[in-house]
């Protein structure tokens, strides 16, 4: 029997590539507007019982995205939702969409990657709103959910890396290494200490994230070919 996997904003852009790229291993539901608005909490609560995993991708982007400056606080209720549905329900994981934004790195200088356990500055308040998540990810982990969190680099339905900017080029994601990691992740015996966050991004030329992790996931994609 396949394992049962929750999507949150499965018409979106990653998860449509994830429904495409899970559903000949994983029993997938899907889950997004009109239908289910994860904003109620009581109509997730009664979907998720039954599910080995939660993969949280819902946000507004019209109004909260890097580029707005706006943020809109009903993500984080949704986030918040899910969060506490997955325990109270007895979901043993969630994989959460966090972004590269929540460190801002398109003016690195470091000659060292950017790590993913370092003390982050956002570089919007999106990336803020992200990092906010990553931290009530850490609270449930201690109430014994298995969190990880995935910065996503850049995935578009085109799945061809930018031309430019430089540093959007550097953190594209490829469809492949997208579906390639989440799979992974579901299929790890374990979430050390109960919760992870991570880098996600293909194998790029000018590259300055670790992705590093502790699921022994590599990418086999590259912007560079």
């Amino acid at each position: 029997m396949k394992e049962k996997i929750a999507i949150t904003g499965a018409k979106g852009i990653i998860g449509t590539v994830l429904q495409e790229g899970l559903r000949n291993e994983f029993d997938v539901t899907a889950l997004d507007l009109p239908e289910i608005d994860v904003r109620d909490y009581q109509k997730i609560l009664n979907i998720f019982p039954g599910h080995n995993a939660v993969i949280h991708l819902a946000w507004n982007t019209k109004i909260d995205n890097f580029r707005s400056g706006d943020m809109d606080p009903q993500n984080v209720e949704m986030f918040h939702n899910v969060f506490k549905a997955a325990l109270e329900s007895g979901v043993p994981s969630v994989i959460m969409a966090s972004s590269v934004h929540a460190d801002a790195f398109d003016k690195w200088k470091g000659t060292d990657k950017i790590l993913p356990n370092r003390t982050p500055v956002p570089d919007s308040p999106y990336g803020a709103s992200k990092v906010g998540m990553e931290a009530m990810g850490r609270y449930y982990a201690t109430k014994g959910l298995q969190v990880v969190c995935i910065r996503f680099g850049g995935i578009n339905p085109q799945n061809e890396p930018a031309a430019e900017p430089a540093y959007e080029r550097a953190v594209w994601f490829s469809h492949n290494d997208c579906v390639s990691l989440v799979k992974t992740i579901l299929k790890a015996d374990n979430i050390p200490d109960n919760f992870v966050v991570m880098y996600g991004m293909s194998n790029n030329p000018g590259r300055i994230h670790d992705i590093s992790n502790p699921f022994g996931w590599k990418p086999q994609d590259s912007a560079g070919r």
